[in-house]
């Protein structure tokens, strides 16, 4: 079938001729320089800060004139992603990656609870095992900024485009995001796309299926029954793990005031300031799991929703603080664990620590309801 890519002109990340360019954009912009200024010398006066600007736009220039590919820009975040989490972690584990074919095309869907790290940590794994990486889903809610467009297509991210309105938009936002993830994967492209949208602040983390209703949309237009065309996309299940969410109290306190004052406001720079904590914080200890891929019948997309929790959930791997939130022992770990969580507790209004204690304990009561478990092993290495 014969595919006219200039529908995904939108959607679609940066190729190769497009990479130098969309660098100079991104040095030539503002708000971008701005930005790194205000990251890199916080405790400087904005008067320097502005005589910095043109520095540190020549000093880009030179830095980023060897960007001149895909691959280049992905091997420079990679070496930047691991200095990162040399920092923020207390060590990264992969498992699952044998199950990997070279040169295949795979959908990974994931449980979502940082919005850059998840992705990145899934292509981590993927480049340390020598695999292609994966191209990346993300909301248009968080391109707000032109010079977060360009970074985000920079590093292989196609856009879901959240606010599309009324149903023929909507319809046509989605035919498109589901013929494009199709033709990745046959062009031999990998995609990355969260079990649902947003993050699952509260711990609980579930597949919504309308997210696979929208990749049947292809499957449909070409007649092809719903259970031959999911197993043709390659769906690989992954379970991330982050031992501490350096995002946990702030996702707390919105749970909170959304029940406590029925809604809740989100700040101009939210999204940016959660993006900045969850990549700069500390995570502990993380693990990534690969679960197996999808080639059983399921008639429909809330069969293959269960399927994709319960590898989730099965490879979800529960550390000391998520027993200790669920009431449960973490044996010699118990006091350390227990003064990171009072300090957590501390810094939140009484109403919201159920939210939090919550947030790392709902994944052991899922495991255990998932499987039937008497007794839940956590996870120590």
């Amino acid at each position: 079938m014969s595919f006219d890519t200039s529908r995904y002109a939108e959607i679609r990340p940066y190729n190769d001729k497009e990479i130098p360019s969309a660098i100079a954009r991104l040095i030539n912009d503002r708000e971008f320089i701005n930005a790194i200024l205000r990251y890199r010398f916080k405790n400087y006066s904005l008067w320097l800060k502005n005589l910095m600007a043109p520095f540190m736009r020549m000093y880009l220039k030179i830095k980023w004139a060897k960007l001149t590919s895909v691959e280049a820009v992905q091997l420079e975040v990679k070496k930047h992603l691991s200095r990162t989490l040399k920092s923020t972690t207390d060590g990264v584990t992969f498992s699952g990656l044998d199950k990997l074919v070279q040169h295949k095309a795979y959908l990974f869907i994931s449980n979502h609870r940082d919005i850059t790290m998840d992705p990145a940590l899934i292509n981590y794994a993927l480049h340390q095992f020598n695999h292609k990486t994966a191209r990346i889903a993300i909301g248009d809610n968080l391109l707000k900024k032109s010079c977060a467009t360009e970074l985000m297509k920079l590093n292989k991210s196609f856009i879901v485009k959240r606010s599309a309105k009324g149903p023929r938009e909507i319809m046509k936002v989605l035919s498109t995001l589901s013929s494009y993830i199709k033709h990745s994967l046959d062009t031999e492209n990998s995609i990355w796309i969260a079990q649902k949208e947003g993050r699952a602040k509260d711990g609980n983390d579930f597949t919504d299926p309308a997210i696979l209703k929208m990749f049947y949309i292809e499957g449909r237009k070409r007649k092809i029954s719903f259970p031959e065309y999911i197993k043709s996309l390659r769906i690989i299940p992954v379970a991330i793990s982050y031992e501490n969410d350096p995002c946990d109290v702030a996702k707390a306190c919105e749970l909170y005031e959304r029940s406590s004052k029925g809604s809740y406001k989100k700040g101009e720079f939210e999204d940016i300031e959660s993006i900045v904590q969850g990549i700069l914080g500390d995570k502990g200890k993380v693990h990534i799991a690969f679960g197996d891929i999808i080639d059983q019948v399921f008639k429909t997309p809330d069969q293959l929703a269960i399927e994709i929790d319960r590898q989730i959930y099965k490879n979800y791997k529960l550390f000391p603080i998520n027993m200790l939130a669920a009431g449960r022992s973490c044996g010699k770990f118990e006091k350390d664990v227990y003064l990171k969580l009072q300090k957590k507790l501390e810094s939140l209004p009484i109403g919201a620590h159920q939210y939090l204690l919550d947030s790392y304990a709902n994944p052991v009561r899922n495991q255990k309801k998932q499987f039937n478990l008497g007794k839940v092993q956590f996870f120590i290495y």
